[in-house]
């Protein structure tokens, strides 16, 4: 099935922490380390940054340069800055933006509803978030063996035996 993009607005791609060093680097908290390559273009509000360089920091993100940012005090003003994708990626088959799940009803495949997805956890293990009708929460492994593709408002899951417990019975 192919893959639902009904997102109108550009993809947010991290948030600028605080400067690193005194030539104008940044820690960014990446949702996608890969989209920060040379050359990447950034929305900054008003403004378009475009990645000079970019390498891994810690276990938290990564440390970037943008063209045009050559100091500490340029890259402090950027300090909370959220940054989204000037261009909107393409999507693969059985790819979908978070926001395009949000929302969605979870459903076994007999047709009972598990609850509503509320988010996606990203991480080694991709994880969709679902609470149930009576408030508890649970998060499935995102892999097609357990999640379907979304249609008509609804999304199959298929989970492991006690991931949801009673709270569905």
């Amino acid at each position: 099935m192919p893959a639902s993009n009904s997102s109108t607005e550009p993809p947010i791609a991290g948030r600028i922490g605080r400067p690193h060093g005194l030539r104008g680097e940044v820690t960014v908290v990446p949702e996608d380390p890969a989209w920060f390559t040379p050359g990447a273009e950034m929305s900054a509000g008003d403004r378009l940054l475009v990645v000079g360089a970019s390498r891994p920091y810690r276990d938290r993100g990564l440390v970037v340069s943008f063209e045009g940012v050559s100091d500490r005090g340029s890259a402090e003003a950027l300090r909370g800055t959220v940054l989204c994708l000037a261009a909107t990626p393409e999507l693969g088959e059985g790819e979908y933006w978070p926001e395009d799940l949000i929302g969605l009803e979870a459903v076994r495949p007999d047709g009972s509803i598990l609850g509503t997805v509320t988010g996606v956890v990203f991480g080694p293990q991709d994880r969709l978030v679902v609470e149930t009708p009576s408030g508890s929460r649970a998060e499935v492994p995102f892999v097609s063996d357990l999640v379907g593709d979304p249609a008509d408002g609804r999304i199959v899951v298929d989970p492991p035996e006690g991931l949801f417990g009673d709270a569905t019975a």
